[in-house]
């Protein structure tokens, strides 16, 4: 259904302002920065097709947050459906091989990816994003309690997976500055 020139105007207006966070969001989730542009798109069309929805919302922008969010769910599990597949299909054939060290920010991101979606979606909307707890149940669609549960159960997976003297930089200055990148 075609809206109106308004309409579209305040589309654009919304899109110029929160493309850019919501594109980092997508690639914070997910891992894989293609992967996050096209999530954004997707995300947008989403938007457009529902841009009633969303004026009508409380919160416009935590709805945006919610659409990048399922759809990155979305996204991960038809990925890990995929990777059993081929994992399956190779895995006679299949020899690992480990490459060299990593920085602090891969270790960070392949920490976060071992974290289950809810966990990983707190930590980044929290740290990553500096939202608020109020902010990130929003998005989530979730109360501010679970939020508060789901952070904090997260850091201490984070703990144990990076040292405790890595996810202390990550809630800090060190590593979450060079993470959102």
């Amino acid at each position: 259904m075609p809206l109106d020139d308004d309409a579209a105007a305040e589309f654009h207006a919304f899109f110029e302002r929160h493309h850019a966070e919501l594109a980092r969001l997508a690639h914070l989730l997910t891992g894989e920065a293609d992967t996050a542009d096209d999530l954004a798109a997707d995300a947008f069309v989403a938007l457009w097709h529902r841009w009633d929805r969303v004026l009508g919302a409380d919160h416009p922008v935590a709805y945006a947050r919610g659409v990048v969010a399922h759809m990155a769910r979305a996204r991960i599990r038809s990925a890990v459906r995929e990777r059993r597949r081929i994992h399956l299909f190779w895995a006679a054939r299949s020899t690992r091989t480990h490459g060299p060290d990593v920085d602090a920010v891969v270790d960070v991101r392949r920490a976060l990816e071992r974290l289950p979606f809810r966990k990983r979606a707190c930590v980044v909307l929290r740290h990553a994003l500096d939202l608020s707890e109020k902010d990130t149940a929003l998005a989530l669609g979730i109360s501010v309690g679970t939020v508060k549960s789901q952070t904090s159960k997260a850091m201490a997976e984070l703990q144990r997976i990076l040292g405790v003297e890595a996810a202390e930089e990550l809630t800090g200055t060190g590593t979450v500055s060079r993470w959102r990148s």
